[in-house]
């Protein structure tokens, strides 16, 4: 590449201005070429990714192909498109490069769980780095400040985009690549893992016309797949969608995305207030941060626009004051507001290895009660109709040996007439229900909503 520009130097200051115009456009061509090859894309041979797809199909022979590489020989871009397709092959939306002070630890974020694949020699890490930094377009020589960016890796019949980010660190910079695989997000709303009387309820309101739908939960609990979910449903060619998202994670063929830009005035609050020109009939908002965005989502809701956006609360029951805190008067959000929901992902138990579990006569009757207690209207299993598993220690080829594979979510609705009383099924709850059909465990819903409540909120 400098060396194409040093040529390209020297000709400008031999021609001039009469330099041959079909010559600088063969150079800007070369130019262009040689930095396509270097920063943005990354193609991986078709024969090569098959053959890493159809070895690497869990962590212990991700490890073997990365402990027999000839670090020495063989060029850093092979170990990088182990390492991807590695993770790729098995579903990872998170590679952690960690240096230490004698090797760096390679880690996956697999179903929202860390795992240590292996540690890689030291003098590789380097070049591994700098070709990261190539095509994600950082700066090579700066080490003791934070960057961001992003790259494409072309596969066969899809592109997934990598979001890159490197920060200094006691040993040296370490390197977080999230994954963005366009098929993990091509979920519908009936593959949410809403239950049957949910989906119904949430129908019901994606149907109306206008209103604001908000969703609630920490960040990693698959807000953004519910939200994009609900744009699908909604979607067809006589409604217009607009979105301002921080940033862009997947592109939605028929959706206008827009992004927000931090060192611009393209902020939440001034992109919404563009939108709305933009005669849109449902708009998305990434996330309200401020009252100012908080206030023009409730006027857009109130004003003909079906809006979705999202606010960090604990639960659906926490999102109105979470709003009051903003600076929002509750009574301007009572007439805008149709629905609020809360959100948690659990690990899906593997179809294949999981083990079944037979509940002592204790358990049986702490079941037998809870179901009871339920809410009317609440679909729920029959006692004899209970099944539960637990992860199988040792898993098998379909989940890569975890014992899971995938993630469902759980779920609490509190439709907007009812926001000061308990939603009908709070998210342990949804849990619990589906711990006793057979798709989590135990372990997985505790972990995730914290020691279990029996009837008269008396620990398990």
């Amino acid at each position: 590449m400098i060396e194409v520009n040093r040529k390209t130097s020297a000709l400008l200051k031999l021609g001039g201005s009469s330099v041959n115009f079909k010559i600088m456009s063969a150079i800007e061509d070369q130019l262009l070429k040689v930095r396509k090859q270097l920063t943005g894309r990354l193609e991986i041979e078709p024969a090569r990714l098959s053959e890493l797809y159809q070895k690497l199909t869990n962590l212990p022979r991700l490890k073997d192909e990365l402990d027999s590489c000839d670090f020495e020989n063989q060029p850093t871009a092979f170990v990088l498109e182990a390492i991807l397709a590695g993770a790729l092959a098995n579903r990872a939306s998170d590679i952690h490069l960690e240096p230490e002070e004698k090797a760096t630890k390679l880690r996956l974020r697999i179903d929202g769980q860390l795992y240590n694949v292996t540690s890689l020699n030291k003098r590789v890490y380097p070049h591994l780095l700098s070709r990261i930094k190539l095509l994600a377009r950082l700066k090579i020589n700066v080490v003791n400040e934070s960057q961001d960016g992003r790259f494409t890796v072309v596969l066969p019949r899809k592109e997934a985009e990598i979001r890159v980010s490197v920060v200094p660190a006691g040993y040296g910079e370490t390197v977080v690549l999230r994954l963005l695989d366009p098929e993990m997000i091509e979920v519908e709303l009936t593959g949410l893992g809403l239950r049957a009387d949910d989906l119904m309820r949430v129908e019901e309101e994606l149907k109306k016309p206008n209103g604001l739908i908000l969703n609630t939960g920490p960040t990693g609990s698959g807000k953004t797949t519910t939200l994009y979910a609900f744009l699908r449903y909604k979607q067809r060619p006589e409604i217009k969608i607009i979105t301002i998202e921080d940033p862009i994670e997947y592109r939605l063929e028929g959706v206008e995305q827009t992004q927000v830009d931090t060192g611009g005035s393209y902020d939440f609050q001034n992109g919404l207030r563009s939108i709305m020109r933009q005669d849109p009939d449902v708009i998305l908002v990434g996330e309200i941060r401020d009252r100012e965005t908080a206030e023009m989502a409730i006027q857009a809701a109130l004003t003909g626009h079906l809006v979705f956006s999202t606010v960090h609360a604990n639960d659906a029951l926490g999102a109105i004051p979470r709003l009051v805190d903003l600076g929002v008067k509750e009574v301007s959000v009572d007439p805008a507001t149709n629905l609020i929901m809360a959100q948690r992902l659990l690990r899906r138990l593997c179809g294949y290895c999981r083990e079944r579990e037979a509940p002592d006569e204790s358990l049986k009757q702490k079941i037998e009660q809870f179901l009871n207690n339920l809410a009317a209207g609440v679909i729920k299993p029959k006692i004899e109709e209970i099944q539960i598993f637990a992860a199988s220690r040792s898993g098998c080829d379909y989940c890569g040996r975890f014992g899971y594979r995938g993630r469902v979510g759980i779920f609490e609705l509190l439709p907007v007439d009812d926001r000061t009383k308990k939603p009908a099924v709070t998210l342990q709850e949804d849990g619990l229900l589906k711990v006793l059909t057979g798709i989590t465990t135990w372990s997985e819903l505790t972990a995730v909503t914290g020691p279990l409540i029996w009837g008269q909120n008396s620990p398990f």
